[in-house]
């Protein structure tokens, strides 16, 4: 046993890996970073039958909800990044367009604060760029 403590956010780390690795062995190298890049982006059809139209006829549709998503996502911060981006790119695929994404990060200034607005706004931007430069 050693003299020195461990890092408790580095076991955690280490633990959560390997129950990862446990539940799929391709997890091994898992990057939290890349989380975006790890799913597809849903058809619109699909997501208005997962999330929208046929489970709740004349609720909310596909597109709403997901920038409902997105700003509860820019409420948490920083630790949404990934989560960020894969929403934009999911709202972008609904319909939703430039100006609707920027309408919704620049109202999340009064509740999440500026700083988050303000990083939600490059990750929203470096998305939309990077959507159009696969197109």
């Amino acid at each position: 046993m050693s003299d020195k403590a461990q890092n408790p956010f580095e076991a955690l780390m280490a633990q959560s890996m390997e129950l990862a690795k446990a539940f799929n062995p391709a997890l091994e190298h898992f990057q939290m970073g890349r989380l975006d890049q790890m799913f597809p982006t849903m058809p619109k059809d699909m997501m208005e039958m997962m999330f929208g139209n046929t489970f709740n006829v004349g609720g909310l549709d596909a597109k709403t909800r997901l920038f409902v998503v997105l700003g509860a996502l820019i409420a948490q911060g920083a630790q949404a990044e990934p989560q960020i981006k894969l929403t934009v790119r999911h709202a972008l695929e609904a319909g939703a367009t430039e100006k609707e994404l920027a309408e919704v990060v620049a109202q999340m200034s009064v509740f999440a604060g500026v700083p988050a607005m303000m990083k939600a706004m490059e990750l929203v931007r470096a998305t939309i760029a990077e959507t159009e430069g696969n197109a």
